[in-house]
C-alpha cells in the first residue's frame, strides 16, 4: 500500500504546483536567512578568535553558510520545475531528472538536520576552546611590546568590559600569573624584589586585578589590588562583602553568549528543516500525480500521487535486499577478477621428446 496516497484531478495538480512554487521562493529567503546567520556567527567567532585555542568552532558558521547557498540552489530549481509543471510540453525535460533531484533533496534535509542538532550540542567543544583560549590570553596580557600579542591587553581588557566578566573562571585567576610587564616593575625595590623571590618561576605575583575587572555600578571605589589583604582597606572583609569586581568569569559569559546564540540558529534551522521537508513530500506528491497520468493527451483525468509507491515498511525492506545485491555482486566481481588474475599467471607445462 502506498503511503500518502492522494487523487489528483487537474485543478488540484495546479493548485499544489502554484503552491509549491511559492513555497519554493519562500524558502530560497529562508536560505539567505540561514546564509545570513553563517555569516554573522562567524564574524562573531573572528572578533574574539584571540581567546580561542582553535578553529573547530568555525564548524557551526561554515555549515550554516553551506546550507544556505544549497538551499537557495536547490529550492530555485525545484521552482523552476513546478513553474514549468503546469506546461506538459515544458515538464517532459524535466521528468529523468526529478528521481535524482529528490534523492539529493532527501540528503541534502538529513545535513541541514544534522547541523540543527550541531548548534545544540556545541557547548562542550566550545567550553574546552574558550578555557584553553582564555588562559593563554591572559599569560599574553603583559606582553605589550611583543610583536603578534601587543594588543592582547586590549582585547582582555575589552573582553571584561563589555561581557561584565573577570579572569577565565573568576577574578582569582589573575592570582596566579604575572599580568604586569617587567618593565613597568621597579627591582631596586624591597617589595618587588621579595615578591619575585618568593615565587619559584620568578614571576611578580600579586593579589590584584587588571581595571577591567571593575564593576562600576558598586558605591565603592574600586579595589582592584590587595584584593585579599582586609587590613589593607578600611572596613573591608574580601571573604564577605561583595566585592565590586565582576564575579562571573569570562569563559562562561563568553560560552553563554555564544550558546544561547547558536541554540537559537539551531531552532530556526529546525523550522527550516520541517519547512524544507514539507516542499520535498509536496513535490514528490507532484511528479507521482504528473507520471500516472493515464492518457497524457488528455490533461483534466484524474491520477493519483504519493510520497512512497509502498509502505514504509516494504520500502525498507527493498532497500536492504537491493543493498544486499550490490554487495553480492561485487564480491562476484572480485572472485571474478581474482580467477582470471590466476589463471593469467599460470604457466603451460612445456614436454620434450627426446
Amino acid at each position: 500500500m502506498a503511503l500518502l496516497k492522494v487523487k489528483f484531478n487537474q485543478k488540484k495538480r495546479v493548485k499544489l504546483a502554484q503552491g509549491l512554487w511559492l513555497m519554493n521562493w519562500f524558502s530560497v529567503f529562508a536560505g539567505i536567512l540561514v546564509f545570513s546567520m553563517g555569516l554573522f556567527l562567524k564574524i562573531e567567532l573572528r572578533k574574539r578568535s584571540e581567546v580561542m585555542d582553535n578553529s573547530e568552532s568555525h564548524f557551526v558558521p561554515n555549515s550554516l553558510i553551506l546550507m544556505g547557498i544549497l538551499s537557495c540552489a536547490f529550492n530555485g530549481f525545484a521552482g523552476k520545475i513546478c513553474y514549468d509543471s503546469l506546461d506538459p510540453a515544458k515538464f517532459a525535460k524535466w521528468k529523468p531528472l526529478l528521481k535524482p533531484y529528490l534523492a539529493l533533496c532527501f540528503v541534502f534535509n538529513i545535513l541541514v538536520f544534522f547541523v540543527a542538532l550541531i548548534c545544540f550540542l556545541m557547548r562542550g567543544s566550545l567550553d574546552s576552546t574558550l578555557a584553553q583560549g582564555l588562559k593563554n590570553g591572559m599569560k599574553f596580557y603583559r606582553d605589550t611590546d611583543t610583536p603578534g600579542r601587543c594588543f592582547m591587553k586590549k582585547t582582555i581588557d575589552m573582553l571584561q568590559i563589555e561581557f561584565k566578566c573577570c579572569g577565565n573562571n573568576g577574578y582569582k585567576d589573575w592570582f596566579e600569573i604575572q599580568w604586569i610587564s617587567n618593565r613597568y616593575l621597579d627591582f631596586s625595590s624591597k617589595e618587588v624584589k621579595d615578591r619575585i623571590k618568593s615565587n619559584v618561576d620568578g614571576r611578580y605575583l600579586v593579589d590584584g586585578v587588571p581595571f577591567s575587572c571593575c564593576n562600576p555600578s558598586s558605591p565603592r571605589p574600586c579595589i582592584q589590588y590587595q584584593v585579599t589583604n582586609n587590613s589593607a582597606h578600611y572596613s573591608y572583609d574580601y571573604q564577605t562583602e561583595e566585592l565590586n569586581l565582576w564575579r562571573r568569569g569570562c569563559r562562561e559569559a563568553l560560552l553563554n553568549y555564544y550558546s544561547g546564540m547558536m541554540s537559537s540558529m539551531g531552532a530556526v534551522i529546525l523550522l527550516v528543516w520541517l519547512f524544507e521537508m514539507s516542499v520535498m513530500v509536496g513535490l514528490r506528491l507532484l511528479h507521482t500525480s504528473l507520471e500516472s497520468i493515464v492518457n497524457p493527451e488528455d490533461p483534466e483525468c484524474e491520477s493519483e500521487g504519493w510520497v512512497l509507491e509502498n509502505s514504509l515498511k516494504d520500502t525498507f525492506k527493498s532497500a536492504l535486499e537491493n543493498l544486499k545485491k550490490l554487495g553480492k555482486f561485487n564480491q562476484v566481481q572480485a572472485g571474478a577478477e581474482g580467477a582470471e588474475g590466476e589463471e593469467g599467471g599460470k604457466t603451460p607445462a612445456i614436454t620434450t621428446v627426446s
